[in-house]
């Protein structure tokens, strides 16, 4: 397996994407390639720094970097030699030496922008949408689709949502019927604008999908279902306040536990420990986007070493199950069956 990984994305670059990709290397065939992209002098006195001599490294230059704050497409086209646009390049099809997966923490517009223009899209896919595993507290994960790349989406783009990030669950997850639903301001049928309403339909119209209709923002960590779809602007909120109130409410618990009884909070500090392990977005490592014809995987910005260590193995086992092949084959099979309700809906491909 060939893989691709942007040195220079996320808050903590070079440094810690470096420690996670060369922490990754016993997760590795003697057969698989490393490919670290960025600035190779920079690169090469960092792993000479280490001792790295592992013949499965090589270095793709990269003589610019897209700042977290830039704009996506804008950046995405003006700086052609950047380390995003040189990743995505080398998971395009027309790379002399395709990678199998491509891997950013870096600025997640462009990541999307980037691979959306040199990957290209699977067939029959409309929109590329960030499909994030979220942990619940009865058992998880569950994957919530869109959580970024589309924040103005069709009904047809949210029913294909549903459909990629319900084949990506049964396939790499080993989930096996996933549960889908629509986020929505009410579990009642009248409630939502037309574009819930509409993709609704169409999700519950679909042959052999568990579509269980709508649910509130409260059911999410529930365990009511495993994939909830949703729009990008309203995904990405989400996300951010998750993670934001899960910080909060470790925090507050441990000040007023170590304020009320200090000999307490020792002794529970193991419990803190493995509660904060399983809701903690470093063990799932990076999101992948759904729908573009390759593999790119998306880490958080923030992203220490073990987050990326473990993207590259949730990358390798997304590859290994063949998601993107699923996904292809079941948007085929129901392309003629939907026509009728697609068309209803004004879903076209552009």
């Amino acid at each position: 397996m060939r893989m691709a990984v942007d040195v220079m994305g996320g808050d903590h670059a070079p440094d810690a994407i470096l420690k996670g990709c060369l922490a990754a290397l016993e997760l590795m065939e003697p057969t698989d390639e490393l490919v670290l992209v960025g600035p190779r002098a920079e690169i090469g006195d960092a792993l000479s720094e280490r001792r790295v001599r592992d013949p499965r490294v090589t270095i793709e230059h990269a003589s610019e970097v897209i700042g977290m704050d830039e704009s996506p497409v804008d950046s995405v086209k003006a700086k052609r030699d950047s380390s995003i646009v040189r990743m995505a390049l080398l998971g395009s099809r027309k790379a002399e030496r395709r990678c199998d997966f491509v891997l950013s923490a870096g600025n997640t517009g462009a990541c999307v922008s980037a691979a959306t223009m040199h990957m290209r899209r699977l067939p029959g896919v409309h929109r590329p949408g960030i499909a994030v595993a979220f942990p619940n507290l009865h058992g998880g994960p569950v994957i919530l689709c869109d959580a970024g790349a589309n924040p103005e989406p069709r009904p047809s783009h949210l029913w294909q949502y549903g459909l990629m990030a319900e084949t990506y669950a049964r396939q790499a997850l080993g989930i096996a019927r996933p549960r889908v639903a629509m986020m929505n301001i009410g579990a009642e049928e009248a409630k939502g604008t037309d574009l819930i309403r509409g993709a609704s339909e169409l999700l519950r119209a679909t042959p052999d999908l568990n579509y269980v209709g709508f649910i509130e923002g409260r059911d999410f960590f529930e365990g009511a279902t495993d994939v909830v779809v949703t729009d990008g602007f309203v995904g990405n909120t989400m996300l951010k306040m998750a993670e934001g109130l899960s910080r909060s409410l470790v925090r507050a618990l441990t000040q007023e536990i170590i304020s009320a009884d200090p000999a307490l909070a020792v002794a529970l500090e193991p419990v803190f420990k493995s509660f904060y392990a399983k809701n903690d977005y470093h063990e799932y490592g990076g999101a992948p986007l759904l729908g573009v014809n390759g593999v790119c995987m998306i880490a958080h910005g923030s992203s220490e070493a073990r987050t990326i260590r473990n993207a590259i193995r949730n990358s390798m086992a997304y590859v290994k199950h063949g998601v993107n092949d699923a996904i292809v084959s079941r948007l085929a099979a129901l392309e003629r069956a939907m026509a009728p309700l697609l068309h209803k809906h004004e879903a076209p491909a552009a």
